[in-house]
């Protein structure tokens, strides 16, 4: 049997050094789906914080209202509204919510139901329900809003602030 010099004789182990096809195929596979699930994530990630922000938005705007009837007590019952109350509240762009004259309980109202329709779009909306103990007054402001990336979630557009006056 001849042998040449440098090569081994046929089927003896022959080594393999390199990448196949197929295995640079399924790296690639295994990557991309690895990308795909990073880009969901971001997307995902960018959906929270939205929400969060707008819920951060609800709970000051909640806590502003009543820190408000809190200064003034003796006028609590203006402050009292539902979503019937927002009704031809817009915002304008060149002047937002600013409101011209005295300050008023019934400014400080129209000025907060824009501010609401401002900062969470221009479906939200508030109910502010006053308790009858006249003692210890309990005010409930429910802020409501539609949350369009988040449909899956129960109430995802809703914050509810209680306290007693």
């Amino acid at each position: 049997m001849i042998h040449r010099h440098g090569f081994p004789p046929s089927g003896a182990g022959r080594r393999q050094s390199g990448f196949s096809l197929i295995e640079v195929l399924i790296a690639l596979v295994v990557l991309g789906v690895g990308l795909l699930g990073l880009a969901l994530l971001q997307t995902m990630n960018l959906r929270y914080t939205q929400s969060a922000h707008q819920r951060t938005l609800a709970v000051n705007l909640a806590s502003e209202l009543l820190d408000t009837m809190r200064a003034n007590r003796s006028l609590a019952s203006i402050y009292v509204m539902n979503q019937a109350s927002f009704a031809g509240v817009v915002p304008t762009k060149e002047t937002g919510c600013a409101i011209q004259g005295q300050m008023t309980a019934a400014n400080n109202v129209t000025r907060w139901r824009c501010e609401v329709r401002e900062a969470l779009g221009p479906d939200a909306w508030a109910s502010v329900a006053l308790g009858t103990d006249p003692l210890n007054p309990t005010v409930t402001v429910t802020v409501h809003w539609t949350e369009a990336n988040m449909p899956a979630l129960a109430d995802a557009g809703r914050v509810e602030l209680s306290t007693v006056l």
